[in-house]
């Protein structure tokens, strides 16, 4: 059902926890399973020096938190603004279809964590939109 890579990161996720001060942070949720993601950063001349996180839901919801981090960490913000879902499936080997969200709310966990170092910090975002709270309704849309 789960890849090696999936049971890896759940029982032994990299970068977990919370940095204090940091100077982004997002935090997106998913209603319907009741999975909720926050990610922290630590940015220095526009790179990711630091990233943690903490999640409460289930082990995919974990082990993708885990590998977004990973797939940021030491990268400019454009270039960690690219990190999609699917990248973040791909790096674990794939995700059973049914589990497809956590690896969304990985990615929107992180760019609400940049969209607030943005805010925080004056710099603009070209072509970003605000982050979302819950993806549920990103869900919906990729349904139809």
């Amino acid at each position: 059902m789960y890849s090696e890579k999936v049971m890896d990161h759940f029982m032994n996720p990299r970068n977990m926890g919370e940095i204090e001060n940091a100077d982004g942070v997002g935090t997106v949720g998913n209603a319907k399973c009741g999975d909720i993601m926050r990610i922290f950063l630590k940015v220095e001349d526009g790179v990711i020096q630091d990233v943690k996180f903490k999640t409460f839901g289930c082990g995919a919801a974990v082990a993708t938190s885990s590998m977004a981090t990973e797939l940021v960490l030491g990268k400019t913000i454009q270039e960690a603004l690219q990190v999609t879902n699917q990248a973040v499936m791909e790096a674990l080997d794939g995700l059973p279809p049914v589990k497809v969200h956590c690896s969304l709310l990985a990615e929107q966990a992180i760019h609400a964590a940049l969209w607030d170092y943005a805010q925080k910090h004056g710099i603009e975002i070209e072509g970003r939109e605000p982050p979302v709270d819950d993806i549920e309704e990103l869900e919906e849309l990729a349904e139809v």
